[in-house]
Order: structure tokens, then sequence, then C-alpha cells
């Protein structure tokens, strides 16, 4: 059965003019291996802004009704790949946004739990990883801005509707850090461990 896997990046937002996981999400939805025939793959960069995720996440998922999902974010400070446990419900009114808007609220879900685990096989994703010769690390804080948030709402949303069946994400460094081709290597074999988890769960 075709499998339909969304990728996500994220925009420049403020204090990063330059957000290598957009470009990721879009070199890996173009990525040609054996290995994603059978594989529809959509890739999605986000402006780095409350009011777009909220816009364009549910039009997003109801469109294409993606089995998997695989985001990407960029944390600036990281020195290696960190691959999200979970999301908290929790926002910053400090930190704005692309279109220097703060969250009026302190919480994604008001009557919400504290956190919301994800629902892939992040051990195997992190194995990949460093399979694939990067430097990796499973995290248990998303922080408290766009990334987290979008975590949070796909995991609501597998919650409520059971899709995607798998949703991941993964925070990846400064490209000074971590060069493109090398992040690339890294994202192809996260995502054909995610399409392996698809599968199983299909």
């Amino acid at each position: 059965m075709p499998i339909t896997l969304l990728i996500t990046g994220f925009g420049p937002f403020p204090g990063a003019r330059e957000n290598p996981s957009g470009l990721l999400a879009q070199r890996l939805a173009r990525r040609r291996r054996p290995a994603f025939a059978g594989v529809h793959r959509v890739a999605h960069v986000f402006p780095t802004s409350y009011a777009a995720l909220a816009r364009e996440l549910p039009a997003l998922l109801a469109k294409h009704r993606p089995d998997a999902l695989l985001m990407f974010g960029l944390a600036p400070r990281a020195r290696h790949l960190r691959i999200e446990t979970r999301a908290r419900n929790r926002l910053s009114p400090i930190l704005p946004d692309a279109e220097r808007r703060k969250p009026s609220a302190l919480r994604l879900a008001a009557a919400g739990p504290d956190v919301l685990p994800v629902r892939a096989p992040v051990p195997r994703l992190l194995s990949a990883a460093r399979a694939a010769g990067v430097r990796a690390s499973l995290s248990h804080d998303a922080g408290r801005y766009l990334c987290n948030a979008l975590l949070w709402r796909a995991l609501e949303t597998r919650a409520q509707y059971g899709m995607p069946r798998i949703a991941a994400f993964v925070h990846v460094p400064h490209p000074q850090r971590l060069a493109l081709p090398a992040l690339a290597r890294a994202g192809e074999a996260i995502m054909r461990e995610i399409l392996a988890a698809a599968r199983r769960t299909g």
C-alpha cells in the first residue's frame, strides 16, 4: 500500500536569517532511492509564525492525510542533532516569531497535559543518524518556541484523529556545525526508519 510522508521545515526567524531545516525538508522530498518507491513525499516549509502554523498544519493534514510526519527545526545553539522525545505544553511570552508577534498564553492547551510523548521509534531514529556518521542524541525538551508548538499540535492531532500514525521531530544545529550534505545523509537515514515504522503500523 502506498505511504504518504509529510516532511516539514521552517523558514527564517529572528536571530536566524538562514534556516537549514526548510532546505533539508525539500531535499529529502526529492531524494531518489529504490527504498522510496511507492512513497508519496510532500515537503512543506512553514513560515516561522504562530498564525501560519495554526493555519497551515491543519490544512496540510486534511489535504494529504499523511501516514507519517517528519518535522525538522533549527536549534541554533545545538552542537549536534537532537531527536525529540516529547512536546511540552508551554509557550514563551518573550520570544517573538518571524511576524514579531508573541504568544498571549503560557500554555498550548489550557486544559491539556504537561507533556505529550512522541509516537515514533526514537531509539531507532537515533541509531540511524549515528550510523550515518552524524552526532545525535535524544532530547526531552523541545523548547518553548515554534518547534515545540508544531510538535505539540501534530501529537495532539494524532491523539484526536489517529493521524498521522508516526510523528517525529528532529532539531538540527547551525550549518556551521553540521553542513547540509551531512545533514541530508542523516535525514535520509531517519526518513528510512520513519517509513519502516509506518509500514509496521499500517
